[in-house]
This record gives C-alpha cells, structure tokens and sequence, in this order.
C-alpha cells in the first residue's frame, strides 16, 4: 500500500488534539457544546481520488459539528515514519491509519488504545465489524477496508512475446516470463527492499499461499516445510534465468508501480489500491489482472495476500470517544460502502456491498478472484512482523546472489524467527 503526496506535519505535531484546534481541554464531544479537533492521520487520502475522502470527512462533520478533523495525509512510508515516531514519543495523533504489520509492536508499547475496552465503553456493537485485529485477546486494529494483491499483466507485452493467455500456474508463469524477457522486458518484477520488507509478504509468500501453503505450524514458524521451498524454489529460477527485473534487493514497492505503469516490465503482483494510480499515470496502458499461479496440478482454493487500511485510536489522545464516532462513522454500512467503492476495495463492514456501477470493470474482476479463493496474510498480528520479514528478506537475498544455498536461507531465517516467538 502506497501512495503519494506532501506531507509536512512530524510527530511534534499529536499528542492530543486539542493543540491543533484551539483550546480544547481534555473533555471528550460529547454532546456538552465544546468543540474538538481530531488529528486524523493515514496515508488513505492521497491514494483515493481528489477530494473524495475530504468529502466524506466533511459529511461527518456535518452530523457532528462539534468535532473537526485535521486530515494528516501522507504517502504510506512517510506516514509509518511519523506514527512509529509517534508511538515512542507518546505523541500519537488522536486517530491513525494502520497496517496489521505494526499492530503488535504498538499494542505492546501501550501507543494504541485497547479498541474492545473503548467499544465497551462507548456502548458499540461490533456485529458488523468484518474482522478486527487482536493482540491478547483484545482489539487494537479494525480493518476499514481491505485490499488484495492479485497479478497484473501487461497484455501488450505479453501479446508482443507470444504469450496468448495470462499464466495460471508456475510453469505457465516461468515459461511467460522467459519470454517477455527473451523479447526485450523484464518477464516480472517484485521488491526486496530491507527498508520497506512487505515484498516478502507480498510477492514472495503470496506465491505459497496461492497453493494452499503456510509458514507458520500451530502458530510457530515452519519455514523449511515442503511448501515454502517449492515456492521459493520457483523463484530462484525466475531469478537464475534472468526473467526477473534487474534491482530487485534495493527496490520498494513504489518503484515496482512506477516500472510497470510505464509498461517497462510483463508482470507484478500488486494490491488493487493502485489500479486508479496506473490508470491516472498512464491512461494507455492496457492491463489484466487475475489470480497468483498456483503450483502445477493444485486444485484447491487459492490464497491471496492481502492488506487492510486499519484504524485505531492513540492511547495518547484527549478525546478517545470522540475519535471513536470517527471510527464508527468510516465502519457503518452506507459509509463503508462508499470508501470501499471509492478505493476499489472490498469493505471491513460485513453488511455492506460496494457499488460497482461506475467503477473500474477491475474492481469486480477481482471481487470474483476474492469470491473463489480466501484471504491470506499470515504476518498480521505476527510479533515483530515488519523485522520478520526482514529477516528472511536477508537470507532469500543471500540464497539469489549465491551466497548460499536457498536450503540454507530456510532454514537461517527459521531460527532467527524462532527467536522473536
């Protein structure tokens, strides 16, 4: 998940919102007249269209005039440098965008308010709620949307290489890929960056659980079964025989968009909550999506990754139970259809649909993709996710350079995860 815009505000600027709106006090909008700012940070705006989400946070400002949200906004990478700043400063603002990733870590640090306690408090019904985030039991996320990571193909360069049909399994896919690369394009791409691990997450992993596989066993790592080497096995031949994008260790997921929505390389794995930035940047660009091949002969349901926009509340913040009818308000069925429409995501409130009347024909292409497999993201509420991933982003990429066996990697990265359960 990603997005792009300015962001100016650091971690200085939280810590409650009544520095941001005048002098607010302590006291919760409550119904007593006294009017509150809520500081409101996520990286969301920047990745929907313009205005849309203002809009929305207007109309619910409308409905409670006595609360004002300060929108936050930023690219994705900015605004977990200022949350994690944030969190160790106690400085949160009030209300913030969350990856599952973190959510371990900030609950831990005691940064995120227990969400089952405030729901308790506040007399919410959490019926509708989807899913929602745990850590000990207890509620600190609630995915407001979620997005999945299907593959995209370039249909151009794919045509141009030969290729009549989008790979459905392994084989199809290496044999694609090969000749995309053969024809002058990379056949695909992903990111390994250390600085941003998720593309072991989403590019790496996602190629096991798109064959029914796992690297946890009872809830512990199992790095080194069947399943995981398979894949990871089909990976390093991608990568041996060049059909892999040169920059691949260095590379974020960003810079992965920007080569593909250039029409620089045939394929990559990618969350939907890019398919408006591809079709702004670059309007010709004709692409397909469709489900992660599976490994050959697999007949079962096929996971595919996904990411949520979460929401939680700063354990920090002045103002929990106003912040709370900003979570409500995103979470009841007619607003969260409508983010969810608007973000080419399936919604975190079970009762709602999305609308797919004027979206982008995509948008329902991957609903039946969802529809026939089930949502998989096994690093979600992991202790230490974000550096799990780093830990097996550094043995994969010795394992690709050939610094040692893939075997090996597996097996490096099982004890070093061992040690963080």
């Amino acid at each position: 998940m990603a997005g792009l815009a300015a962001f100016s505000l650091v971690a200085a600027c939280g810590g409650g919102s009544g520095d941001a709106g005048g002098d607010t006090g302590s006291s919760d909008a409550g119904g007593d007249g006294e009017q509150v700012t809520l500081e409101f940070q996520q990286w969301w705006e920047p990745e929907l269209p313009d205005g849309e989400f203002r809009a929305l946070i207007d109309r619910f400002e409308e409905e409670n005039p006595d609360i004002t949200v300060e929108l936050l906004s930023g690219p994705y990478a900015s605004t977990k440098e200022q949350v994690v700043a944030g969190a160790a400063a106690g400085t949160m603002p009030d209300v913030v965008g969350l990856d599952g990733a973190w959510v371990y870590d900030f609950a831990q640090q005691g940064a995120i308010t227990d969400l089952t306690a405030l729901m308790e408090e506040v007399g919410y019904d959490d019926g509708e709620l989807a899913s929602q985030i745990q850590v000990d039991g207890s509620t600190y996320m609630i995915p407001v949307v979620n997005f999945v990571y299907p593959l995209f193909t370039n249909d151009a360069l794919l045509a141009d290489a030969g290729v009549s049909e989008v790979p459905t399994n392994r084989t199809e896919f290496a044999e694609a890929a090969k000749k995309i690369t053969d024809n002058g394009a990379p056949g695909w791409i992903y990111p390994l960056s250390l600085e941003q691990p998720s593309g072991i997450q989403n590019n790496v992993m996602s190629w096991v659980w798109s064959s029914g596989g796992s690297m946890l066993a009872d809830g512990q790592p199992d790095l080194t079964n069947d399943d995981v080497a398979l894949g990871m096995e089909f990976l390093q031949g991608l990568w041996d025989d060049g059909s892999t994008a040169p920059g691949a260790f260095t590379m974020k997921e960003q810079d992965m968009v920007e080569e593909f929505t250039n029409g620089r390389v045939g394929m990559m794995i990618d969350s939907l909550a890019h398919v408006n930035l591809i079709r702004e940047s670059n309007p010709e660009l004709e692409f397909t999506i469709s489900a992660i091949p599976s490994e050959d002969g697999y007949e079962g349901e096929r996971g595919i990754p996904y990411a949520s926009w979460g929401i939680g509340v700063a354990e920090n913040s002045e103002n929990k139970e106003a912040a709370f009818k900003l979570v409500e308000f995103l979470m009841s069925q007619e607003t969260n259809a409508e983010l969810s429409t608007m973000a080419n995501a399936f919604p975190g409130n079970s009762t709602s649909t999305p609308d797919f009347t004027d979206s982008d024909p995509i948008f329902e292409e991957a609903f039946a993709i969802y529809q026939e497999g089930y949502p998989a993201n096994e690093f979600t509420g992991l202790p230490v996710a974000e550096e799990l991933m780093r830990m097996f982003s550094t043995e994969y990429q010795k394992a690709l350079n050939g610094d040692q066996s893939m075997q090996e990697a597996l097996e490096n990265a099982q004890t070093e995860w061992e040690s963080e359960f």
